[in-house]
């Protein structure tokens, strides 16, 4: 028997995160020097922060330590049960390493144990979706060996993009230059991201205005979108939810009678992209 584990930077929430029974690590942020970790939107106000940002608040995200992984794993090891984890993509943080070390750790203390980890190569509702799907599976029994499988696939057809509205945020990160950001604030230049094979986020290309910006987020959709009646497709907002109310709708006019989930984007994911920010997650013939 084993246990599924996800963490909050994938940003499913928390009603399904119970429904399914998963254990979740929580990632940590500092907000005016107090350090949170994220509850998958159970009791964090994430109207209040996205509101401090507005105000000038720069809240940091953090890595967890070797110790803080140990913590979450070794009860599950020690009353004898294995861990299957589905990570967000390991080419944006630190975190790894310490978790690469608590699990060497691990499995030296419990060798008749088995910890096997599945890096989504992506952050978010991207993250989120292979989860969801996944725990739909490991509910329905699969085993260790199915779920590789069914993952590996899911992860290729598992499409996510999105746009900022506030470049400022991307330079804090040091994605662009300061000069990047004043001219592309002045212009009101909207940068389109999206994921590489590797879990990076790279610059799909760069339109004007938000609109026009969304406009070719339903591009991709119709060029890439596979098997969307089977599926669901989450719209993703940091604090904009009118917007992505109105952007859900247009979806439906296109596509037919979609299964479409809003969701406001959490803190961690939050601190680096900043309010406005918009995502789209959709199955399509291939990331």
């Amino acid at each position: 028997m084993y246990q599924l584990f996800c963490d909050s930077n994938c940003e499913l929430w928390h009603t399904k995160v119970k429904d399914f029974g998963l254990n979740v690590i929580r990632m940590p942020y500092l907000l005016d020097d107090k350090e949170y970790f994220y509850d998958m939107g159970e009791n964090t106000d994430l109207k209040a922060f996205f509101d401090k940002m507005r105000a000038g608040s720069a809240p940091k995200t953090q890595a967890l330590n070797e110790y803080d992984y140990t913590q979450y794993f070794e009860p599950v090891l020690a009353r004898g049960e294995d861990i299957y984890y589905i990570t967000f993509s390991h080419q944006m943080s630190g975190t790894f390493q310490s978790m690469k070390a608590a699990i060497a750790a691990l499995k030296e203390k419990y060798p008749e144990r088995e910890i096997r980890y599945k890096d989504t190569k992506m952050i978010s509702m991207g993250s989120g979706f292979v989860v969801y799907y996944g725990a739909k599976k490991y509910k329905e029994g699969a085993s260790m060996d199915e779920l590789d499988a069914y993952l590996d696939e899911l992860i290729s057809q598992t499409a996510m993009y999105f746009v900022v509205d506030d470049l400022t945020y991307l330079y804090r990160g040091g994605r662009i230059s300061g000069a990047s950001k004043v001219i592309g604030n002045m212009l009101g230049i909207k940068p389109l991201l999206s994921y590489s094979d590797d879990g990076r986020i790279v610059n799909i290309e760069k339109v004007k205005g938000k609109r026009k910006a969304l406009s070719r987020l339903m591009d991709f959709m119709k060029a890439e979108g596979c098997e969307l009646d089977q599926y669901k497709t989450y719209v993703m907002d940091a604090d904009c939810r009118e917007e992505t109310e109105a952007f859900a709708q247009q979806l439906k006019n296109t596509f037919g009678d979609l299964d479409i989930e809003l969701q406001t984007i959490g803190p961690v994911i939050g601190s680096h992209c900043g309010p406005g920010a918009v995502g789209l997650i959709f199955h399509a013939k291939k990331k």
